[in-house]
């Protein structure tokens, strides 16, 4: 059984910074791609950042030059560092599983989850 563990979430002030950690275990997560989704009270899920197994990676618009992911896959770990972070980054983060290996955009896509980690951006 696939698990997904997050944590490094918390309370930062604008312009901090925080970085999310995701530890897997059950599998080899060399092969899969893997990605941090958030969401928002009241809102959908959406990708924050994506790499696939192949180490390309992805963002979305609104962090890109200021959140950069990357994966250990020797500790089955993936990380979010996040930086220069705004109130609207508040949301709760979800580190997710795509057993394709293909950094797809749709949260339906992906086989795994985590419970999530809240991060909180005080202005």
């Amino acid at each position: 059984q696939v698990q997904l563990v997050e944590s490094g979430g918390g309370l930062v002030q604008v312009g901090g910074s925080l970085r999310l950690s995701c530890t897997g275990s059950g599998d080899t997560f060399s092969n899969y791609a893997m990605a941090w989704f958030r969401q928002a009270p009241g809102k959908q899920r959406d990708l924050v950042a994506a790499i696939t197994a192949d180490d390309i990676i992805w963002y979305a618009d609104s962090v890109k030059g200021r959140f950069t992911i990357s994966r250990d896959n020797s500790k089955n770990t993936v990380y979010l560092q996040m930086n220069s972070l705004k109130p609207e980054d508040t949301a709760a983060y979800f580190c997710a599983l795509d057993r394709s290996g293909l950094a797809r955009t749709v949260a339906g896509a992906y086989n795994y989850w985590g419970q999530g980690t809240q991060v909180t951006v005080s202005s």
